[in-house]
Order: C-alpha cells, then structure tokens, then sequence
C-alpha cells in the first residue's frame, strides 16, 4: 500500500526447545501507515513481544522465523543484510523496551549511551554527540541533563530511565517506533506523563507507532487501530473506536467484561476461564474454544479460521462471532 510504512504478511516465529516447537507466532499480518498508532493487546504469552522482535529480527536463540513478509516503505526486511539492518535498528525503526532500567546498559553511564547512538549513525565528533546527546535529554523533560548524562541507570528512577529511553528511541527521528509496554513497572502518574510524552514526540517528528501493551485504557487513550491477539494468532482487528464498541471476536468481548467499570459493585470483576493454551501443544482448530462461551461443532471440527472482513476496516477470526 502506498500510505503504508510497514507491512507484515504471512508472520511465523517459531521457538526450536528439547520440548518441541513453540509457536511463538502464528501468519501474523497488519499494515502500519504513516503517523498512526497500532496497538497490539493480548494476555501475556500471546506473542505481542516476539511479533515486535521478529520485525527487528532480533528473535533471541532458540527461535528462529520460519516464514512471512516485511516490507519497510517496500524495502524487503527478511532480505536485509546486518550491516543493513544495523543501520534500520535505531534510525528507521526503534524500540522502547518493556523494563525501562535494564532496557538500558548498567554499566555506561546515560550520556555514553545516547552518545553511542548518534555516532554509530551520524557522522560527528565526540563533541558534537554530547551537545546532541544532551539536547535529547533535554527533549524529554529531564531536570539538569548534565547531571544526568553522568549518571548510571541504577541512579534514575524508573520514570526517569524510561525517559531516557524514550529520547533514545526518538532521537533519529525514526519512521516507525516500537513501544513495548511502556508503562508497566510505573506508577499511575509517571504513565500518565510517559504517554503523554510518547504521543507528543510521535506527534511532533510524524512518526508511526507500534503500541504492546495489555491496558485497555491505554489502548483507548493512544491508538488508532487495534490488533487482538491470541496464542500467536492476530484475531480481531480494526479501527479503536469499533473495536470498543463492537467487539466482536468473543476473546475480545471477554476481554472488554473484565475491565473494571465505575458503575459496578466493589469486588464485581469479571475474569476469562480458564487458561491460555500451551505454545508447545497448540491445536489446528481455534485455541480459544477451551474458554469460549460461544463456540460449536463447526469450531471444533474446522481448522483456525482467517480473518475475515465484517465492516469497513474490522476484520475477526471467528466461526461463531458475537452479534451487536
């Protein structure tokens, strides 16, 4: 697509144990067009993280991906060289790891690092790195970034390190930026501020977002599209708005029932049953029939449905959907 910046098609990762295969990821596909917010949801272990890996073709050992198509502005990934692909890894596409303190080296201190950064794609003098380095910090609304530059991460709070972050991320100007729950291990305020600035940033330099969390108020609050995983499969998608409104996969209505509402006795949360299904025994039919309160013989005798087209823009995979 023309006004598309990533596509993935056909995604499998595969993990290779003395278990067997773990299918981390199953013929994941999306489009991110320019300057829209994507944001993965799913239960820990759906493959949010190793969808984020493998477009970085950072998949740790043992894994390996087994398949699929990824195209940066139709430059093919998978064909990429590693000289290439350092070259893409922080200037055209960066990550903002989950846990912001060891996302960082403990080691080197906060300006070594950004430093590190710029002239590994920048021709510049050391000089020059620190002046820019500091700019970045500054960028993000750290106090005294001087002071900070000089600091180790295990001095920073995890805010704070998580600013850091976030200003390396950004500091190329990167096409596409990768947030890996990005607010996690923060308290409700410092979120509110590390969203805050994510969105600002994105906003100001027009860069495209891939969002990973499990927060659906996040997920209402900073993104345009939604994609719902489980097990490594992509099984709803569409525009945030429809989503909400209209969940449709009954995943992602379960998903939506176990959000706490103000307007419901203390204590009342709704729960999923069950449990998700082991990534190295997963079944050919759909993996969310042992938990599913709608699912019929068609869902247990046919093989894992495709995503189909439902409305403009919403797609499901699912042979008993939930009826609006």
């Amino acid at each position: 697509m023309a006004d598309s910046v990533l596509e993935v098609r056909d995604l499998h990762t595969h993990f290779y144990t003395k278990e067997g295969v773990l299918k981390a990821v199953n013929g994941v596909n999306f489009t991110l067009k320019h300057e829209e917010v994507l944001a993965i949801v799913g239960e820990s272990g759906s493959g949010k993280t190793m969808t984020a890996l493998s477009i970085l073709r950072l998949v740790p050992y043992p894994g390996h991906i087994v398949s699929g198509e990824m195209y940066l502005n139709g430059s093919d990934i998978m064909k990429m060289d590693a000289d290439r692909l350092r070259g893409i890894r922080g200037q055209d596409i960066s990550m903002i790891f989950q846990d912001p303190i060891t996302g960082l080296n403990p080691v080197i201190a906060i300006g070594t690092q950004v430093e590190e950064l710029l002239q590994a794609h920048i021709n510049m003098s050391k000089k020059e790195a620190r002046l820019r380095g500091l700019d970045v910090l500054r960028s993000v609304g750290l106090p005294d970034p001087e002071r900070i530059a000089s600091q180790y991460p295990f001095q920073l709070s995890g805010g704070m390190c998580q600013r850091v972050m976030i200003g390396i991320a950004m500091a190329l100007n990167p096409q596409v930026l990768i947030a890996d729950e990005p607010t996690s291990a923060l308290d409700v305020t410092v979120q509110a501020q590390i969203l805050r600035q994510i969105k600002d940033m994105t906003r100001q330099q027009r860069t495209s977002v891939i969002l990973i969390t499990h927060d659906m108020g996040v997920v209402a609050q900073m993104a345009d599209q939604v994609a719902v995983m489980y097990a490594g499969y992509i099984v709803e998608y569409g525009n945030v708005k429809d989503i909400f409104a209209r969940p449709t996969h009954p995943y992602t209505w379960a998903l939506m029932q176990a959000l706490p509402r103000i307007n419901e006795e203390r204590g009342a949360l709704h729960n999923i049953p069950g449990a998700p299904p082991n990534p190295l025994d997963l079944p050919d039919e759909c993996p969310f029939i042992p938990r599913c309160l709608k699912a019929r013989s068609v869902c247990r005798t046919s093989l894992m449905p495709a995503l189909e087209h439902i409305e403009e823009n919403h797609y499901v995979a699912c042979y008993s959907p939930m009826v609006h």
